[in-house]
């Protein structure tokens, strides 16, 4: 982990700030639902940071965007990964409507959303940032897979988490989605299918897009699964007309597929190719229609894929762990709440060395919100606690690496484990070898979903407690 340098510098919006600002179930700012970051506003040189500057390298070319209209793949400092999708300004004249659709498109989290956490409007620059699917498109496993074809029960599930998604964006009066494709369905790493946000922004320069056109869409996405080939809308239904179901079937399955199960998705396709609006399926139809063909509930979807596993939890530490270790590998607040306590300030001695005209009235202001933050901390008072500590903090004339795990711990307990994070790095800066700032990172990106990276962090922690038992230089 970086020190200084790396602390985050994207801080959500707060509705204070943003007039715009506005969240699903009252979380703006800090963590959303579902572990899903709530929308903010991200500075240029963060998505730059991001992207080394947007290098060729972070461009994602299974994206299936046309120039100008890039996405990238990008890093946060708190290690998290992110799509971002690059528009022109000509696409996007008007900052104000960019900002206010992507705040529109903001509010919508769901599991069968690859969700948008964010956007940036600066200078001639529009971009949308979205959680980042690191295994691929429906069109890469579909139509150019190298280990293996997407078996039929996943086509199956692939076709419900797409109706899911329009289902639910329709509910949330979100029914337009402009050019729905194999290439904007895409999975996560887990497997399962997300159906990509960028296509909900409303623009005039994306032509005429009616509910009509997504279901429309949603019936060539349909024969894509069954056909595993790539159908141009204008030859949908031409595909359909006349065919036998068997001859229309993709022969990579080599016969591993129900007929019935098919001619109910075939049927299914016919009615959403229909130019007459009334006579095609409406989102939850679709639902309705394929949530029973569902025939391998049980199966992991990085199962039917052959993609590795998600690793669920950190593995097995390689250095014994101290009862501040233990506590932190159990992401037990409690007994890390009370470590705290009970250890109050030894690790920071030495820190700070104050001369006698340094012992200002500004000092004294210091040491008293400090003292109200550790009465509050003692006290379980931990949003008091923060903006004690916050008081201390600001100043900056001395420095704590406890005050900053005191605070990374009130974050946690608050949910909020981005400024968590940010709180244990800057510990870090401030001792670089204690290991209870590298023990706080380890939560923090735990509470972060990034598993990997909380198990390193945690092994590291644990062989500087070591090499301090055995008498090497600690804090």
């Amino acid at each position: 982990m970086g020190c200084c340098e790396s602390v985050l510098s994207n801080e959500p919006v707060s509705e204070k700030d943003q007039p715009h600002a506005h969240s699903s179930n009252g979380t703006a700012g800090g963590e959303g639902v579902g572990g899903v970051p709530a929308f903010s506003e991200f500075s240029l040189s963060d998505l730059k940071a991001a992207t080394n500057n947007f290098g060729s390298d972070y461009i994602v070319s299974e994206s299936g965007e046309k120039a100008p209209n890039v996405v990238y793949k990008g890093r946060l400092q708190n290690r998290r990964w992110i799509a971002i999708k690059k528009f022109t300004k000509t696409t996007w004249p008007d900052p104000k409507q960019f900002s206010d659709e992507a705040w529109g498109v903001g509010k919508l989290r769901h599991k069968r959303l690859a969700n948008l956490i964010g956007y940036c409007c600066d200078g001639d620059e529009r971009l949308l940032v979205a959680e980042y699917m690191p295994n691929d498109t429906l069109a890469k496993h579909l139509f150019h897979w190298e280990k293996q074809t997407i078996e039929w029960a996943m086509r199956l599930r692939v076709a419900l988490c797409i109706a899911e998604a329009l289902n639910y964006c329709s509910t949330e009066g979100h029914p337009l989605y402009h050019d729905l494709n194999a290439y904007r369905v895409l999975f996560d790493e887990n497997g399962d299918s997300r159906l990509s946000c960028f296509a909900l922004m409303k623009n005039s320069s994306y032509g005429r897009v009616t509910p009509e056109s997504a279901a429309f869409s949603f019936g060539t996405v349909l024969l894509d699964l069954l056909s595993g080939k790539h159908i141009p809308p204008s030859h949908a239904l031409d595909m359909i007309r006349g065919k036998n179901i068997l001859l229309l079937m993709d022969s990579h399955l080599e016969g591993n597929f129900s007929t019935e199960e098919a001619t109910v998705v075939l049927d299914l396709a016919s009615r959403c190719l229909q130019y007459e609006p009334r006579e095609q399926p409406n989102a939850q139809d679709l639902v309705a229609t394929l949530a029973p063909l569902q025939n391998k509930p049980d199966v992991p979807s990085y199962v039917m894929l052959g993609i590795p596993k998600h690793e669920e939890a950190p593995p097995t530490p390689q250095h014994p762990l101290s009862p501040m270790g233990d506590a932190c590998s159990r992401m037990d607040l409690t007994a890390i709440h009370q470590i705290l306590v009970m250890t109050h300030y030894k690790d920071d001695e030495g820190t700070n060395e104050l001369s006698f005209q340094e012992w200002t009235q500004q000092m004294r202001d210091m040491l008293e919100a400090r003292k109200r933050g550790d009465l509050a901390f003692r006290d379980k008072n931990f949003k008091a606690a923060i903006d004690c500590y916050s008081q201390f903090t600001d100043v900056g004339t001395m420095v704590s690496p406890t005050v900053f795990a005191r605070r990374s711990l009130c974050y946690l307990l608050s949910d909020q484990p981005d400024a968590a994070l940010r709180d244990a790095m800057q510990a870090q800066c401030v001792h670089p070898d204690w290991s209870t700032a590298f023990y706080m990172q380890a939560v923090a990106l735990a509470k972060l979903d990034m598993h990997k990276d909380a198990a390193d962090m945690l092994n590291e922690a644990a062989a500087l407690e070591e090499k301090r038992q055995r008498g090497g230089r600690g804090p």
